[in-house]
């Protein structure tokens, strides 16, 4: 299967072909198998320690931690993050290789067509964001984010405001617009950069109001009204209050605000009043043919 895929790679002039595996494996066999390929070959696990010997045999690793999603998650996931890695192009092509029917064996082969507006933050993004927010903080949010863009929550849009750093000054032009769910969590349980705490937030995110961030990841509260003037902004024709809240607060102190655009999934991040970023998801996720599989009869009737 992999000298298959190779080939289909190789006929198809394809920019990378992406392996999602269930662990870890003979990584220099792997690479052994694909040559001569001078292109990506990206090995994706959901554990990073099954990883270790990959980059060393000349493979691109990607560690998932996405071990209990169904495999068309995980298969997306891997893309989005390649893409983000920029292991591949964003509208380029990829010969995948997984195990779609049984586990821990590599049984399916796609040649996927990459659509262009797949697309997340890469650290080189990120760093003309002159900001006292660590970028994985940064990331951590706009990460999320985007993820509600595409995906909303159970089928329906959402749009959403997040306010990162600077948070005293960001608090002092917040009111609650409701019973806030994060209200006396400990700080471990309202960090942004552990995976549950995510999930939660896309929940809430349904509600009416802002997330308020420190630099570390923490939301401070959520459900928050911004009240603050925004007189002085310009800001794009058709773009709702939760934009004139986000450009004005960024204005107003030095925190940097990602907003969610309900109608079309739209991600845009402002900076001193200023959109610095615009980042559009894919509408929705990979659309991914149903598999139409049906096993070999054999030739010889069963035994009575």
């Amino acid at each position: 299967m992999i000298r298959t895929a190779a080939a289909l790679m190789r006929d198809r002039n394809a920019d990378a072909m992406l392996m999602l595996l269930d662990g870890s494996t003979d990584w220099k066999k792997i690479a052994e198998l694909v040559q001569p390929i001078d292109k990506p070959i990206i090995v994706a696990v959901d554990s990073p320690e099954d990883l270790e010997g990959a980059a060393e045999a000349g493979l691109k690793p990607l560690a998932l931690n996405k071990e209990k999603a169904p495999l068309l998650e995980r298969l997306q996931h891997a893309l989005l993050e390649s893409a983000a890695d920029e292991f591949i192009r964003t509208n380029g092509e990829v010969i995948a290789l997984y195990s779609g029917f049984q586990q821990g064996r590599l049984d399916s082969i796609s040649h996927l067509q990459i659509d262009e507006r797949m697309r997340q933050l890469t650290v080189r993004d990120l760093q003309s964001i002159e900001s006292r927010v660590p970028l994985k903080t940064i990331k951590a949010v706009i990460d999320l984010a985007a993820q509600i863009g595409r995906e909303g929550r159970e089928g329906k849009p959402v749009g959403t405001l997040f306010v990162v750093g600077d948070t005293r000054h960001v608090l002092d032009h917040a009111n609650d617009s409701g019973v806030d769910p994060f209200r006396g969590y400990n700080r471990r349980q309202r960090n942004l950069l552990d995976k549950k705490v995510q999930e939660d937030a896309k929940e809430i995110a349904q509600l009416d109001g802002a997330f308020i961030i420190n630099s570390d990841g923490v939301i401070e509260k959520s459900r928050q009204m911004l009240e603050v003037s925004h007189d002085a902004l310009t800001m794009s024709k058709g773009l709702g209050a939760r934009h004139w809240a986000a450009a004005a607060i960024s204005q107003k102190t030095k925190a940097i605000s990602v907003v969610v655009s309900q109608s079309t999934g739209t991600v845009r991040l402002y900076q001193n009043g200023l959109l610095v970023m615009r980042i559009e998801p894919m509408d929705k996720n990979v659309k991914w043919q149903e598999f139409n599989f049906e096993p070999p009869t054999s030739s010889n009737p069963p035994e009575a």
